[in-house]
């Protein structure tokens, strides 16, 4: 695939869906970069080419078909894993504290104690 058929994959909707299925089994490790990826492409600060690069990242993390398949446990995201750090190593320089700041709180909420439905289901911060 493409980066531009991955970046078809993404959508915000596609996005959270992907993210509340895989919170308990995909981990900290998987969602973090993803999570700051999804903040700084969301910022106006973020150049086109940078927030093209994340949506292509977070196009092939939530598309139902990639190299290796997800129900496969913990191996299954070792590709997404790979995907994310590779695209957020690209646009470091454009992930700022802000957006790793935003991640963390998310997380906090998440992992901090058991997740609940209601915090995974909680839209993202503004």
């Amino acid at each position: 695939m493409a980066n531009d058929e991955f970046s078809e994959q993404y959508s915000e909707k596609s996005f959270w869906n992907k993210v509340k299925e895989t919170v308990r089994v995909a981990g900290e490790n998987v969602l973090n970069p993803a999570l700051k990826m999804y903040y700084a492409a969301k910022d106006e600060d973020t150049p086109l080419w940078a927030r093209t690069t994340v949506i292509a990242a977070l196009g092939y993390f939530v598309a139902p078909i990639d190299a290796i398949p997800d129900l496969i446990a913990v191996v299954g995201y070792s590709d997404d894993l790979g995907v994310l750090v590779a695209a957020t190593a690209t646009v470091a320089a454009y992930i700022k504290k802000e957006h790793g700041d935003k991640a963390q709180e998310k997380l906090a909420k998440w992992f901090g104690d058991e997740p609940s439905e209601k915090s995974i289901s909680e839209s993202p911060p503004k």
